[in-house]
């Protein structure tokens, strides 16, 4: 549902920078770090792949990041198949301090970080003119 509204935003207003929003402040910007967050504990923490990370200036249009996603959903569809046969939790390090997280720890971040930033979209599109859509899952 985000998606679709997101293409009813202006291709100048996609790209729009708001320091007020945080991580560069465009729709586009918050769209690909939350892409990012993906990216980084799912597909190479947990699953231990070597992605490279999305850069905002590679995704010019809301196509370009729906594409992204697609990309983001196969290494997830992976995760939540696999996630049982996580046997011990699943260790990281972050500024060089060691950790670890039980799997399903690891993909409620993912999904909380996603909907935080998902609220930030739909605060910037009505500070950009726009009405925002109702984009619970579900009703």
């Amino acid at each position: 549902m985000l998606f679709e509204f997101c293409k009813t935003i202006s291709p100048e207003d996609f790209l729009n920078q708001n320091t007020s929003f945080g991580r560069g402040g465009s729709i586009r910007n918050l769209l690909v770090h939350i892409a990012n967050t993906y990216e980084y504990w799912v597909a190479n923490v947990a699953l231990k792949k070597n992605i490279i990370y999305a850069e905002y200036e590679n995704f010019k249009t809301i196509q370009d990041v729906i594409i992204l996603f697609d990309s983001v959903d196969d290494f997830m569809f992976k995760f939540i198949s696999e996630m049982d046969y996580f046997k011990n939790d699943i260790s990281y390090e972050i500024q060089n301090v060691k950790n670890s997280a039980k799997p399903f720890r690891l993909f409620s971040h993912v999904i909380t970080h996603e909907y935080h930033h998902k609220g930030q979209i739909l605060s910037l599109s009505r500070h950009l003119g726009y009405i925002p859509v109702d984009t619970d899952i579900m009703r």
